[in-house]
């Protein structure tokens, strides 16, 4: 029997792929795309102001950007523009015109992530019907959906969710490219990819290799003209990636704010330092998984916290206690389905489009997934998330291909396998927490027993058996991830080390330790229990709850109502007062204000107070060690009078010390 009859081919050769044709458009297909985008829209619209403000890091700049142009364009942690976040604005921009537009609040800001989400599942069906038949894209469209890392950050205010739209999107430009070696198609995908780094940057180029593999393979033209293609469109993205670059690079830094993570003042240096090769090898302010010892308060140590980030890098990382429940439910059956279609395609002629598909999707998946593994900077759980639309493609072309061969035995045996994986693998993910839903991990072992019997055994040949076999294949194999993306969607995630699962809030932190991100530090309160929030984070953190300080916040006149050290402290302060007020240092503790400048605000009458007890000198960023907020602190503590308010002290700005 010939390979070709095991696996079909959807669509080969120069032109527009069969799947894009009347014949493969049956009437249940537009009523399914629509429940299927209705139904993510509920999943991910659902509750979405449980949250709050969810990351105040990111949301204390959007904020800042509904109130001041520049900030929005550079992505300024306040309205005065004195420092930036740590990562480009392109999130920013979108989630700050939400706000201009329909007002600041915790639903303008979620509402356009939920939308990207919404977008990135239609986009993943367009790609994957485009070669593969409209159940192979509903499949792919569903799996991305439900998969629990996409419930959690389309509901939440980080990066990702604009990134991941983005990739998309230029996966279908790619796929278009290919019906009859189209330009336009393959330049669009370049800027998607471009704008990708505005989003996140050098995270969004590795999707660029798998792009540029199935262009220059499977392309029906010459081999000339796939290369020019190819370097038209990485000029594409160097225009669209670079001009953001250009423009803080020509802008007089003195009339900007401080690029935020970088040790230079240069979104180049944040580009290829802290947020490029730092990310992979952990410098540039890069702290791996074995931790890092910054200064802060803890009860257990005060003065210290450990840093953790990720764990420990190698192959099985994507499996682990932090990455498994985010992301691997069907991890290893999209390898699967990945090495057996590639088998099956290998006289497929060059043009095929079932083995261009498998290349995008498995090279995005092989690539980002590698890196993911084996990366020793920084890495939290939910980076995972540009993993899901590679895993949805290859399991929607996968299952679907083989259920289509599965005439052939190797086909039938291959789909067994799939099914056992997943069923096993998710029995032992959700073991992992036995106290939720206990009986769920039964039934999923009890329903893939009988699917991989009955693919053995052959007993979708009798009449109407298929289909209830097809039925009880998909349910054992989504049922896990679905019930675990549900569980995630229905309830609130506030802090910046946010994870998915069943508890509100932040991620499960051992007693006794810490774990930080740029909204907060989470103590641990014990095994399984989710992660109490020291400071920043969750709806303005310890300071930003502190009633009396919010309200003599909200009573200042002055240009700044506060600063304080580090963006944990200075995000609730100003998310609950809706009053300016100074990050100093920014995430990492960078230079931003300098004591000259700090000095010159308090004596043009600025700033009105100085809030005491934030997170001073962190020292992520490369840029530390300089004059920065441990100067600003001792000059104020010298020269000013304190106060409680609250539990917090506070410096009257107005009010030096005698003899000061």
């Amino acid at each position: 029997m010939t390979t070709a009859s095991v696996l079909p081919q959807a669509g080969s050769g120069a032109g527009p792929v069969a799947a894009t044709g009347a014949a493969d458009k049956p009437r249940w297909v537009r009523p399914a795309v629509a429940v299927l985008l209705l139904a993510t829209a509920g999943l991910y619209f659902w509750n979405l102001s449980a949250s709050g403000y969810a990351n105040d890091f990111y949301a204390m700049a959007v904020q800042a950007g509904t109130k001041n142009w520049e900030a929005l364009f550079f992505g300024s942690l306040d309205p005065g523009n004195v420092i930036t976040v740590d990562k480009p604005p392109a999130a920013i921009w979108l989630m700050a015109v939400f706000g201009r537009i329909f007002g600041f609040s915790s639903w303008s800001m979620l509402a356009p992530n939920a939308l990207c989400g919404v977008g990135s599942v239609g986009l993943v069906y367009l790609t994957v019907r485009r070669t593969n038949g409209p159940a192979a894209g509903l499949l792919a469209g569903a799996v991305l959906a439900l998969t629990p890392v996409a419930a959690l950050m389309f509901k939440f205010n980080n990066p990702d969710a604009l990134l991941v739209f983005l990739l998309t999107l230029g996966a279908y430009g790619t796929v278009r490219a290919l019906d009859r070696a189209g330009l336009r198609w393959l330049v669009l995908a370049g800027v998607a990819i471009g704008f990708g780094f505005i989003t996140k940057m050098l995270q969004a180029f590795l999707v660029l290799p798998a792009f540029a593999l199935v262009y220059l393979w499977a392309a029906p033209t010459g081999l000339g003209k796939r290369l020019l293609h190819l370097l038209a469109a990485a000029a594409a993205v160097a225009v669209s990636a670079g001009w953001y670059i250009a423009v803080v690079a020509l802008w007089p830094a003195s009339s900007r704010p401080y690029i935020g993570g970088s040790t230079d003042n240069s979104a180049l240096d944040l580009a290829l330092g802290y947020n490029g090769l730092g990310r992979i090898f952990g410098d540039e302010g890069n702290p791996g998984g074995g931790g890092l010892v910054g200064t802060g308060p803890t009860p257990d140590a005060p003065g210290k916290v450990v840093l953790g980030f990720g764990g420990d890098p190698g192959i099985t990382r994507m499996f682990s206690e932090t990455f498994g429940q985010e992301i691997s439910w069907l991890l290893p059956t999209a390898l699967i389905a990945l090495v057996a279609g590639l088998w099956f395609t290998r006289f497929f002629p060059r043009t095929d489009r079932t083995r261009a598909a498998l290349l995008l999707w498995g090279g995005w998946t092989v690539v980002t997934g590698l890196v993911f593994s084996y990366m020793s900077g920084i890495i939290h759980n939910y980076y995972t998330v540009a993993l899901a639309p590679g895993i949805a493609g290859l399991i929607g072309i996968g299952t679907v291909q083989l259920w289509r061969g599965r005439h052939n035995f190797s086909a039938r045996v291959t789909l067994a396998l799939m099914s056992a994986t997943t069923g096993v693998w998710t029995f032992l993910l959700l073991d992992r927490d036995s106290s939720w839903q206990p009986w769920l991990r039964y039934l999923i072992l009890l329903l893939t027993a009988l699917v991989v019997g009955g693919l053995l055994c052959g007993l979708d040949r009798i009449r109407q058996a298929g289909l209830v076999l097809a039925i009880a294949g998909v349910l054992a194999g989504m049922l896990g991830t679905s019930a675990y993306a549900v569980a995630t969607a229905g309830v609130g995630h506030t802090s910046a080390a946010a994870a998915s699962g069943p508890q509100s809030g932040g991620p499960d932190v051992p007693a006794g330790g810490v774990l930080m991100g740029p909204g907060g530090i989470a103590q641990g309160g014990g095994p399984g229990g989710p992660a109490d929030i020291v400071v920043g984070g969750g709806p303005g953190g310890e300071l930003g709850s502190n009633s009396e300080l919010i309200a003599l916040l909200k009573a200042t006149t002055t240009r700044w109502a506060a600063a304080a050290d580090g963006s944990n402290s200075a995000a609730g302060l100003a998310l609950n007062s809706d009053k300016w007020v100074i990050a100093i240092g920014g995430f990492g503790g960078d230079p931003a204000p300098t004591l000259a400048q700090f000095k010159q605000y308090v004596a043009q009458g600025e700033v009105a107070y100085y809030v005491s007890g934030g997170m001073s000198g962190i020292g992520l960023s490369a840029g530390s060690g300089h004059d920065g907020p441990e100067s600003i602190s001792s000059w104020v503590q010298s020269n000013f009078v304190p106060m409680t308010v609250g539990n917090a002290t506070v410096y009257d700005l107005t009010k030096p010390l005698t003899g000061s």
